[in-house]
């Protein structure tokens, strides 16, 4: 039976303790990002990405995002991290840009796409929740905590699973509302901005003056 968990009561180290514990059992918990709570899960245990991707009703081959917990961490997972890219993680990281790239070959996980799309999204969260707990468990894998099409919940309460479905529900309250992540794509071809979000393309082309919007 999943257990709600009050973020604002109690040590946060306790809290990502028993986080880190749940996804290392390979359970998926419920989250608060930024704006919106979120499933999280081990980017490396299959079966536990599957089960978030069935929750959630996502088409065949869609990939989970994954957060890290460090720009060292994504050196790991990401097998080109040119000067660009490492200028856009100095600048924008930790907060709302995610970033389109190229993964290690050999990674031992399937985020959804069978690993066809050659490409992962990857991002290191400014949310204190998640930035703590991702610190501590390695990469996870992430999708917003609903039904695919349905608006992202700001509370825990609009997280529709039945207690079954997941481990450990963290609550903190209902989150403000705020901008999407900007969506960039990078790699040895140049720098695609393929959504704007909470960065503009100004702020991008200041860090990377070739940068162009797709």
């Amino acid at each position: 039976m999943a257990k709600d968990i009050d973020l604002k009561k109690g040590e946060l180290s306790r809290h990502v303790n028993k986080a880190a514990k749940a996804i290392a059992d390979g359970f998926i918990i419920v989250i608060p990002m930024e704006h919106s709570y979120a499933f999280a899960c081990d980017a490396f245990r299959q079966d536990a990405v599957r089960a978030m991707h069935v929750l959630r009703g996502d088409p065949l081959f869609t990939a989970a995002q994954v957060i890290v917990g460090s720009v060292k961490t994504t050196e790991g997972i990401i097998r080109e991290v040119t000067p660009e890219i490492k200028g856009l993680m100095k600048k924008f990281w930790p907060g709302m840009v995610s970033l389109n790239l190229r993964p290690q070959l050999g990674l031992s996980w399937d985020l959804g796409d069978n690993n066809q799309l050659d490409r992962v999204s990857v991002r290191l969260p400014k949310a204190k929740f998640a930035k703590a707990l991702v610190s501590q468990t390695g990469p996870l894998a992430i999708a917003s905590a609903a039904r695919k099409s349905m608006p992202a919940p700001q509370s825990l309460s609009d997280v529709l699973v039945l207690d079954s479905d997941v481990a450990l529900k963290f609550d903190n309250g209902k989150l403000r509302k705020g901008p999407i992540s900007t969506v960039i794509e990078a790699d040895e071809t140049g720098v695609r901005v393929l959504r704007i979000g909470a960065v503009s393309l100004e702020e991008i082309q200041a860090i990377i003056p070739g940068a162009t919007s797709a």
